[in-house]
C-alpha cells in the first residue's frame, strides 16, 4: 500500500489499513505477523519490544497507556502521531507520551525499539500488551 497523503489522520490510515487487501489485523488487538518480526527481551522490570520493518511498511500502533522511552536503531522513518508528523534518522530516541497513537511509516529498513516498565517482571507477552495499550480513548481514559 503506497501512502500519497501523510496528513490523514492515524484512525484513517488505521481503517484504510484493515479494508485493504494487504491490512492484517482488525484494530482490536495486536497483529502479530511474520512480515514485521517483534523480539522480546527483558530485564529487571523492564520490557523491551523491537520490531523490524522493511521499507514501505506502515504499522498501526495502539494507544500507549504509560510514558516510555524508544530508539529508533537503524533506518528512517516518518511517524505521524496524534496528528504530528515528523521523520526521523537513526539513531535517534525520544519519548513517548501517554495517549500516544501513532502510524510508522518506514522510508527505509528500519528497527524500531520500545523499553516499558515491567514492575511485575512477568514474561506473559499477552498480559504486557493488555498493561501496555489500549484500542480505544475510553480504554485510555479508564486506566489513566
Amino acid at each position: 500500500m503506497k501512502l500519497k497523503n501523510l496528513d490523514v489522520s492515524v484512525d484513517k490510515i488505521q481503517d484504510m489499513i484493515i479494508n485493504s487487501d494487504l491490512g492484517v489485523g482488525d484494530g482490536k488487538s495486536i497483529a502479530h505477523i511474520p512480515e514485521i518480526p517483534i523480539k522480546h527481551l527483558f530485564a529487571d522490570q523492564i520490557y523491551i519490544r523491537q520490531m523490524e520493518m522493511k521499507q514501505g511498511q506502515v504499522v498501526v500502533g495502539a494507544i500507549h497507556n504509560h510514558l516510555h522511552a524508544w530508539f529508533l536503531m537503524k533506518g528512517r522513518v516518518l511517524i505521524n502521531n496524534n496528528g504530528e508528523k515528523v521523520e526521523h534518522i537513526a539513531p535517534c530516541y525520544t519519548v513517548s507520551q501517554p495517549g500516544s497513537k501513532r502510524f510508522i511509516y518506514a522510508l527505509e529498513d528500519s528497527v524500531f525499539v520500545n523499553v516499558h516498565k515491567n514492575p511485575s517482571n512477568t514474561k506473559d507477552i499477552e498480559k504486557l500488551e493488555k498493561e501496555i495499550v489500549s484500542f480505544d480513548i475510553e480504554k485510555f481514559k479508564e486506566k489513566n
